[in-house]
């Protein structure tokens, strides 16, 4: 007698039923919709972020440790309300594309303030502090539009499918990166015609990254609002029948799920935190003027080569993610990022610079896709958001505080104590990759466990 379990595993292994199956015209629009949000996003960071560290550090003359805090205090401000506000706000609204749209509208025109007040000011520390506080105000809004973002995707695809569109996004992102590095390196400095420095303190870096962000709320309009109410035919035989399954395993070895996704979290943190401590401080040391000495447009190809990682991984990060299952694919993104790092730090040669370029967007990519993957199969639909926002806060929180906290004290207080400043940097890089060493043995001790209990998290 077919059990009613296994009516509905038939029909999600053969969905052909369901319109969305057979409309394609609706699914391409929707990925349409996501991938040309996704470009034009990555194209504004890569053209913004690439370069920002440098000028407030090189033009602005301000402290390592102070420079770190452009990304210490919004993520800061992006992790505490998106884990108490936004998160629970879009599960309360279920109005996932508007959220997005809305944040980054506001977003932008708090971007242009921030230009406008930050082209007033002659003193260059208080100048540089406008920046700090500008995009701290600024992510408030970002934030809304980020967990929205995270959760819109859990409600548009099935779990089978999560790791393989979140790979093909990211590569895509890569490719709107490259672009962005490549105008904001030519940008920085007038062409070469101009200072360094010059795009950041005459506008036009902030004045295109404003359009930019506008602009890619247009495509978003392609792309359906989300939430439970609106889950595609596929996404709701998936809920049916994880549902008929808990009904009919109850003697299977469980965990608390809330103290396992705490356990996951912290790993992800903690191998974060480590791998993203130099992000702030890496194109400070690539272009220091004992070490490489790199121009800003030779940083931009470095810069690029990490998106073309990006990009290639990303094509098969969902067949790879699937295949190895998402907590090994995670533990191997670690170590690529380890080695990443030691690499980076201890080469005298340009050439494995962009070896190590290229392996720290690999390592990006797959922690991203297979940990996302392994996320979403742990948190329930009707609490994704608020889950999610947690999740998030471990990526937003690990781009800044750690330099803040740690790399950046190293390497300022080791250059008023008369070290080379190569070596200070160097040093900070090392600290970065034993920190995700220690990140990479606790998801190993979590794996070990998972597998042990045979608590089904990454199983499709």
């Amino acid at each position: 007698m077919t059990s009613s379990t296994d009516c509905l595993e038939s029909k999600w292994k053969n969905p052909e039923g369901s319109p969305v199956a057979n409309n394609k015209a609706k699914k391409w629009r929707i990925f349409l919709g996501l991938s040309s949000f996704q470009i034009l996003a990555m194209f504004r960071r890569g053209l913004f972020y690439t370069y920002l560290s440098i000028y407030m550090r090189s033009y602005l003359q301000l402290s390592v440790t102070i420079t770190t805090l452009f990304a210490t205090i919004p993520m800061l401000c992006s992790g505490f309300l998106q884990v108490f506000v936004w998160g629970r706000l879009s599960d309360r609204l279920q109005k996932r594309r508007t959220l997005i749209i809305v944040g980054e509208i506001i977003a932008a025109i708090l971007i242009l303030t921030t230009y406008l007040i930050h082209a007033q000011i002659s003193d260059l520390l208080i100048a540089g502090f406008v920046i700090i506080i500008g995009l701290s105000v600024t992510e408030i809004f970002w934030s809304m539009s980020n967990i929205s973002w995270s959760a819109l995707i859990s409600d548009l695809y099935p779990s089978k499918d999560r790791s393989k569109i979140m790979g093909q996004l990211t590569s895509l992102g890569g490719a709107g990166r490259i672009v962005g590095a490549l105008l904001g390196g030519l940008l920085y400095d007038g062409f070469g015609s101009k200072y360094p420095g010059w795009g950041f303190r005459e506008g036009s870096l902030f004045i295109i990254t404003v359009i930019i962000m506008g602009l890619s709320t247009i495509p978003m309009l392609l792309v359906p609002e989300g939430g439970i109410g609106n889950l595609p035919v596929t996404q709701k035989f998936e809920r049916e029948l994880i549902k008929s399954k808990k009904n009919t395993s109850s003697n299977k070895p469980k965990i608390p799920f809330l103290g396992f996704f705490i356990l996951f979290i912290i790993a992800l943190y903690v191998s974060n935190f480590g791998r993203n401590s130099t992000e702030v401080i890496y194109s400070q040391f690539l272009v220091l003027k004992d070490g490489f000495a790199l121009s800003s447009q030779i940083l931009s190809y470095v810069v690029n080569i990490r998106s073309v990682a990006v990009i290639i991984v990303g094509i098969t990060i969902g067949f790879l993610s699937n295949k190895l299952g998402h907590g090994n694919t995670f533990l191997i993104g670690i170590i690529i990022g380890i080695g990443a790092l030691l690499l980076t730090a201890f080469t005298k040669s340009l050439v494995f610079v962009f070896i190590g370029s290229f392996f720290l967007g690999a390592s990006e990519v797959i922690i991203g896709a297979s940990s996302y993957a392994y996320a979403a199969l742990l948190i329930p639909e009707e609490h994704r958001a608020k889950m999610f926002s947690v999740y998030n806060a471990a990526f937003f929180l690990s781009w800044g505080i750690p330099s803040t906290l740690v790399t950046a004290p190293i390497i300022d207080k080791m250059i008023n104590s008369g070290s080379a400043e190569v070596f200070a940097y160097q040093t900070s890089f090392l600290v970065g990759s034993i920190i995700a060493l220690v990140g990479f043995s606790f998801l190993l001790g979590l794996e070990i466990y998972r597998k042990k209990h045979r608590i089904a998290v990454n199983e499709n």
